[in-house]
Order: structure tokens, then sequence, then C-alpha cells
């Protein structure tokens, strides 16, 4: 059932956008029963912003060569890529809208991911300083330009940070 519902609601948010997809439409692209769908999430916003989330999964290994830039720089990339798939960004923007007042889930796992590489002996910068100079920039594309993603330069946003912080 989950993989029909994921793949239902990519599908939907990519003809119609996040905020027109509703539990009833998921169900019926998905072939499954709404009941099911609404004792998992309760609604369509929690239901997004859970797939949003798990489209870049937070159990998944950080690169961990011993360099932090190249780790840095690895990671950053990972994100482009992924938030260069159209349905991803797409996702994203439903899981941020979703979460509305509160840190989405997408942002919470990128924030311990940050706080991870900061946390390492070479590090000489915060979480926040990763979450302000490698992760918002390409969020924001991600977010409000999705088609510039593929231009930018993972190591640019790294070597501010590093450059910044050294």
């Amino acid at each position: 059932m989950l993989a029909s519902v994921r793949k239902a609601v990519e599908e939907l948010i990519s003809e119609r956008g996040s905020e027109a997809v509703t539990i009833p439409m998921v169900a019926e692209r998905a072939g499954v029963n709404h009941s099911s769908i609404y004792r998992r999430w309760g609604d369509a916003r929690t239901m997004i912003n859970d797939l949003a989330t798990y489209r870049l999964d937070p159990d998944r290994g950080l690169p961990d060569t011993g360099d932090l830039r190249t780790d840095l720089t690895a990671w950053a990339q990972e994100m482009i890529n992924h938030y260069s798939v159209p349905v991803n960004a797409a996702l994203l923007r439903g899981g941020a809208a979703s979460a509305g007042e509160s840190e989405s889930d997408c942002l919470r796992d990128r924030r311990a991911e940050a706080a991870r590489f900061a946390a390492r002996p070479d590090s000489a910068f915060s979480g926040d300083d990763v979450i302000d100079r490698v992760v918002a920039p390409i969020i924001y594309r991600a977010v409000f330009l999705p088609w510039t993603l593929p231009e930018v330069e993972a190591r640019a946003y790294v070597d501010d940070l590093c450059d910044r912080s050294g």
C-alpha cells in the first residue's frame, strides 16, 4: 500500500500541485481505501510532509571520507541532485507548506545532518552555519527557482562556509 500511495502522491503533486491533493484523490489513484490513508496520516498535509521527508531518507549514511570539505560537498551535491528532480522539489514545497508555522520534517532532518558535520573534530562552524551557508541556498532554489538547480556548484557553497569559518 505504501508504495502505491507514494507513487500516487508524487503523480498528483506533479499534475496539480500540492495544495490541490486530497486523500480521496490519492486513495483513488493508489487503488486503496481512503480510510487506510486517514488512519496512517490523518490528513493530506501530514501525508505530504511525511512523504517529502521520505524522499531524502534521514537514515542514509552521510559522506565520511575523513575530509570534511569533501564530505560536505558530496552532501550538498546529493541535495542538489535530489531537488533537481521536479517531483522532489514539488514534494519539498508541499512538505514545507504543510508544516505551516512548525519546522518541517525535512528541515529537522537537514538540521540534524548539519549538526553532525559541525560536530566533527576538524569543524570550525556550527550546525546553523551549515544551514545558512549550504542548505538554505539550495532549498531556496528548490522552492523558488528549481530550474536553476542543475547550474549550482555545491563546492561554492561549501567553500563559502569553510572560508568564512576558517
